[in-house]
């Protein structure tokens, strides 16, 4: 189920009736929400998803370009895509689109490669070069994509469902910062945002629809409010007074742009949960200072710190890269350190990878994949540990938990207002409620909680 947003207004020439897509996402939640929006404008416009066994007439692959094998996974995914739909129009968006549009347009079958500036506007495209035959569409394959990032203006928005319970709602894109290993700012251009007013109206439409919870998300979502000069206090506190939507969830937010008002807002807030994405990506000062992060380890500590004084209780999820350039052996182990003093909940681990183009590549100390991967596997350790150790502080704990649908019958999974995973026995159909269950036994082959309903 999703979200009809005003851009979705266009109504195509062409008579889709009758064709069948076959969309494919890579990488983050911003990704998957606007394939879900493109999906339901295709759908609106009478085209059908492909069934299993079944040929398409349109293929969208949505791509991601966080890392070299990430790359590798969007073209592997586009020849999949060609092979599996013979004579199908394909079209190439996201980020991997946006930066390397030259390798996108090279791959066989591709037929036409859309910037982020062209994703409002895929319909059109689509619609122009269907009724075409395939050797007339590769001709003009390139010619909508917008390589420059200061062409990239455009706000397109997004509140989608998919299949899962949650709703993800889109209140920002772009980023600023253009840290030295990063590429986002070159793919999705300047931070830019809808207007408070426009994500409410959303908002409403999700609890129309029977919606309980959203994730608010973006690329930089403590940035909000450049386009409109509003700011993400003022979104938040707006967003709260919609009835029928009873918790929202922040996904990843600056810790510099975390404010102590945001914090005690939310602390308080009827809908608000407290459960916190803050990535720290180093724990070493001198690495942050390499990779221009606007932060340094005392800002982050004390923010962690002021979670728990408001919020004890809360999930404080944590984004680490490791083997960045310049992480000698000394640094590391600072940086390590430093991570398992702070009282957070998991770490998400990411491998450095470089990117053309990125100021990271001056830095001249490299770290090799052997050390990368041994890295990891220490936080991811440490993650493990730490995750556990929050886990069990609740067991026996009565908390509420928005159960939804497992493929196992009789069995439902669900989180509860901290984020901790659950699983829950019932003969029940309770997908979509919100239930208090007794939290019982940690199960570490599937990380979470078993739970019986009160």
């Amino acid at each position: 189920m999703l979200i009809i947003c005003n851009f979705l207004n266009f109504v195509p020439m062409y008579d889709f009736k009758g064709k069948k897509a076959a969309y494919f996402t890579l990488g983050c939640k911003l990704n998957f929400a606007e394939t879900s929006t493109v999906g339901k404008q295709l759908q609106v416009a009478g085209v059908k998803t492909v069934g299993k066994g079944e040929v398409a007439d349109i293929c969208i692959v949505n791509t991601c370009s966080v890392t070299e094998v990430a790359d590798a996974k969007c073209r592997q995914a586009i020849s999949k895509m060609v092979r599996r739909h013979p004579g199908a129009l394909v079209v190439v968006t996201g980020c991997y689109a946006q930066l390397k549009p030259d390798q996108v347009s090279a791959l066989e079958g591709v037929d036409l490669v859309l910037g982020s500036e062209q994703k409002g506007q895929i319909l059109q495209f689509i619609a122009e070069r269907l009724p075409m035959m395939p050797e007339e569409r590769a001709l003009v394959a390139h010619e909508h994509h917008t390589s420059k990032t200061a062409d990239i203006r455009t706000f397109v928005p997004s509140c989608s469902c998919g299949d899962r319970t949650r709703y993800f709602l889109k209140v920002q894109d772009g980023c600023d910062y253009y840290c030295t290993y990063c590429t986002i700012p070159y793919a999705r251009g300047r931070s830019r945002n809808g207007s408070i007013q426009s994500m409410v109206e959303q908002a409403q439409e999700v609890a129309r629809l029977g919606g309980k919870e959203i994730v608010i998300t973006g690329v930089n979502i403590g940035d909000f409010g450049k386009s409109t000069g509003e700011s993400f206090l003022d979104l938040i506190k707006a967003l709260d007074k919609v009835e029928g939507i009873e918790r929202y969830r922040i996904s990843s937010i600056e810790p510099n742009l975390l404010t102590d008002e945001v914090l005690q807002f939310c602390a308080q807030s009827r809908a608000f949960m407290p459960h916190f994405h803050i990535p720290l990506q180093s724990g070493s000062d001198e690495v942050l200072r390499l990779m221009h992060r606007r932060y340094d380890t005392q800002l982050y500590y004390n923010k962690v710190t002021r979670v728990r004084e408001l919020m004890p209780d809360a999930f404080i999820g944590v984004d680490v890269i490791v083997g960045t350039r310049g992480e000698t052996d000394e640094l590391f182990r600072e940086a390590l350190g430093f991570m398992e003093k702070i009282d957070v909940s998991q770490y998400h681990v990411f491998s450095y990878s470089e990117r053309p183009g990125t100021k990271a590549l001056q830095i001249p100390y490299v770290v090799s994949a052997q050390q990368k991967h041994e890295r990891s596997q220490q936080i991811i350790a440490l993650s493990q540990a730490k995750l556990r150790g929050f886990y069990e502080r609740f067991v026996g704990q009565v908390r509420p938990v928005l159960l939804e649908h497992s493929k196992t019958k009789g069995l439902m999974h669900g989180f509860t207002d901290n984020y901790i995973k659950v699983a829950v026995h019932t003969a029940n159909e309770l997908d979509n409620q919100i239930v208090n269950v007794r939290l019982g036994k940690w199960d570490s082959e599937e990380e979470l909680l078993t739970a019986e309903l009160i």
